[in-house]
C-alpha cells in the first residue's frame, strides 16, 4: 500500500466527507472512496481500521463504487489457505469521479426544474 498523495488532515477529510454527503453520497461510501483515493491500492481490512467502519459497510460501499465504475477489484494470492486477499484501486482520479459526480447531481437537478415546470403549467391550466 503506497501513499500517492500527500496525507489529507482530519479536517480536510471531516469537509470532504461532509459535502459529499450533502450531495446525496452515503457517508460509508464518501469515506471509502476518500480512503482508497489515498493510495495506489489498499485492502479492505485497511479501509476498515482507519475509517472505523465495519466489514459489512465497507464491502456494500466497494459494491456501488464498483458499480459507479471508480474503484476495481484486483484478486491477490495468497500462500496458504483461508480467504483470497482482495485490493482495490480507483479507475480514475479523484477529481475526475468528482467532475462525473457534478455532472450526475446537475443532470438531477435539470430533471427536478423540468418536473416542477411541468408540474406549474398544469395547475395553471387548471385555474
Amino acid at each position: 500500500m503506497t501513499e500517492k498523495t500527500r496525507p489529507l488532515s482530519h479536517k480536510q477529510e471531516h469537509e470532504i466527507i461532509e459535502l459529499f454527503s450533502e450531495l446525496g453520497m452515503p457517508k460509508n461510501m464518501a469515506k471509502t472512496l476518500l480512503y482508497i483515493s489515498q493510495f495506489d491500492q489498499c485492502r479492505s481490512v485497511d479501509i476498515e481500521k482507519q475509517t472505523n467502519l465495519l466489514q459489512p459497510q465497507v464491502s456494500v460501499a466497494i459494491q456501488e463504487l464498483r458499480k459507479r465504475g471508480w474503484v476495481e477489484k484486483q484478486d491477490m494470492k495468497k500462500k496458504g489457505k483461508g480467504r483470497p486477499v482482495h485490493h482495490y484501486k480507483l479507475t480514475k482520479k479523484l477529481s475526475r469521479i468528482v467532475s462525473t459526480f457534478e455532472q450526475q447531481k446537475l443532470k438531477e437537478i435539470q430533471e427536478i426544474n423540468q418536473n416542477v415546470n411541468e408540474l406549474k403549467a398544469l395547475i395553471q391550466e387548471r385555474t
